[in-house]
Formats: C-alpha cells, sequence, structure tokens
C-alpha cells in the first residue's frame, strides 16, 4: 500500500527479473493474477495492485467527473514506485487502463499487454454498429437493472463477459464482492464509454505489444481487441481457443507462458543495438 496526495493505491511486488506491473480489471484486485502467477516458469520481479475503488486503492472518481485520467495518473504513480521500464499487463478494464497509460506515454514502459479490454470506442464506426450495440444493450440493461433495486445487476455484465452461468458458478464471496463494488463498476464503464479510441491515436504507441483474446468470448469482445491489435502499430494478437473473459483464472497456464514469450521478446529487442 501506498499514499499520495490523492488517497490510497494498492502496491505489492514480489520477485527477482525483469518487472512486470499486473493490472487487474473490475470488481478485483491484484489478488486475481495468482493462478498466472503461479505458473510462471521464469523469474519476474512481479508487482500488483488494484484499480480506483477497488482493494485497498482509493476512489478518485465522481459521477461527473469518470475520465479514465484518473485510473491512469493511479497508475503511473504506481510503475514510477516500481523505478525502472516496466512491462505493463492489463486484464480487461485494467486492460484499457493500461492502454491509457502507454498512450499518454508519461511512464517508461518496455512493452504492454491487453487481455481483452472493454475497447468499446474502437468499435464506434458504421461497419462496427452490431457489435458496439451488444456492447451498448448489455449496459443498458445492467444499469437499468441496477437503478430498478437488482443487487445482482452485476450479473448480467458477468454473463456477458463469460457466457450464461457464469455469475452463479462463482464462489459465493466471489459474487459478494463484485455485488458490493458494482457502483465502481458503473463508473468503469463510464470511463471506458468516455475514452476515445481513434485509429490515429492508437498509430501513436511505439512500444511492443501483445494483445490476447478468449476464443469462446462474446464476439464483439474478440472484435474489439481484434481492432486494438490492427491500430496499435506492430502489435501482435494471439487467441486461446477455448477461453472467454476471464481467462486469467481458467487458462492461467497459457496466459502465463504467453505473456512471458512476449517480455522475454521485448527484453531481447531492446538489446539489440540499433
Amino acid at each position: 500500500m501506498m499514499k499520495e496526495s490523492r488517497g490510497r493505491v494498492d502496491y505489492d511486488e514480489c520477485g527477482a527479473g525483469p518487472t512486470v506491473v499486473l493490472v487487474p480489471g473490475s470488481c478485483s484486485t491484484g489478488a486475481a493474477w495468482r493462478p498466472v502467477i503461479t505458473a510462471w516458469d521464469r523469474p519476474f520481479r512481479i508487482v500488483t495492485t488494484s484499480l480506483l475503488g477497488y482493494g485497498g486503492t482509493t476512489e478518485r472518481r465522481t459521477a461527473s467527473d469518470s475520465s479514465i485520467s484518473h485510473e491512469a495518473d493511479a497508475l503511473e504513480y504506481v510503475i514510477r514506485r516500481a523505478g525502472t521500464r516496466v512491462h505493463l499487463v492489463g486484464h480487461s478494464f485494467g486492460g484499457l487502463v493500461a492502454l491509457a497509460v502507454a498512450l499518454r506515454n508519461q511512464v517508461p514502459l518496455a512493452s504492454l499487454t491487453i487481455l481483452e479490454a472493454p475497447a468499446i470506442e474502437a468499435l464506434r464506426e458504421p461497419e462496427e454498429d452490431q457489435h458496439y450495440a451488444a456492447f451498448r444493450q448489455m449496459t443498458d440493461i445492467y444499469f437499468a437493472a441496477f437503478e430498478s433495486g437488482n443487487a445482482e445487476a452485476i450479473g448480467t455484465m458477468i454473463d456477458f463477459y463469460g457466457g450464461a452461468g457464469t455469475f452463479a458458478s462463482w464462489p459465493s464471496r466471489v459474487r459478494a464482492y463484485a455485488v458490493e463494488t458494482t457502483p465502481v463498476n458503473i463508473l468503469d464503464w463510464a470511463s471506458a464509454y468516455g475514452f476515445p479510441l481513434s485509429a490515429k491515436t492508437l498509430a501513436t504507441v511505439r512500444l511492443p505489444v501483445l494483445i490476447l483474446r478468449g476464443g469462446a468470448s462474446h464476439s464483439a469482445v474478440q472484435r474489439a481487441n481484434e481492432l486494438l491489435s490492427e491500430r496499435l502499430t506492430g502489435a501482435t494478437l494471439g487467441t486461446i481457443d477455448g477461453a472467454a473473459h476471464f481467462m486469467i483464472a481458467t487458462h492461467a497456464a497459457e496466459v502465463a507462458r504467453l505473456i512471458a514469450h512476449h517480455v522475454h521478446q521485448a527484453d531481447q529487442r531492446s538489446t539489440i543495438p540499433a
């Protein structure tokens, strides 16, 4: 845990080697990465954190100011605390925040890995109307259910990502945390919908980038991340067969392998003389 002028920020680190900063998604904390960390067969210095409003990290956003810049500020604070160039890895909304940090280019990054970011604004084109509408329909139903008093409204969002029955299959303590943090998650979606992702803007990122998606994920999620891979200069797209959105738990070994390979390649390229 660290403290700065705007509140607390979760920070934990372990190990030695290339520094990898792991950013979880909504409704979770750095602990969500344990299956991937356990699966790694090579040494890394691992830094974990939590997004705004989760774990011990103080919420900074409001209903009237949900800019993703608040998330980026906190994550950049974590990276500066790490004290070196880092390999930045983000899952779900954490992937979108990691992308925001890469676009701002204010902290030293060695590489970027994004696992199924909710890159909704990349779908704001006529030919992507169907996929954009899928996100919008889900969030409209979810928000309306929450406003009407449905305590488990967030299950609509979880099942959109993981498939029907996903929320019900989770352990009770995990469901309870998702329910407890629903107001924070609604702010996350406001941040995502307010984050422009034009092809011109994405082309400014100059990093080794890996985009991972699940082969069993919702088609809108797959397409949004495919577009990121096409628009981020030199990005590589990987699809994990049989995986859906919560791949860091269900397919941890494959996720760990792909991230480790990407980190290793990025480090090798950085040592080659220009």
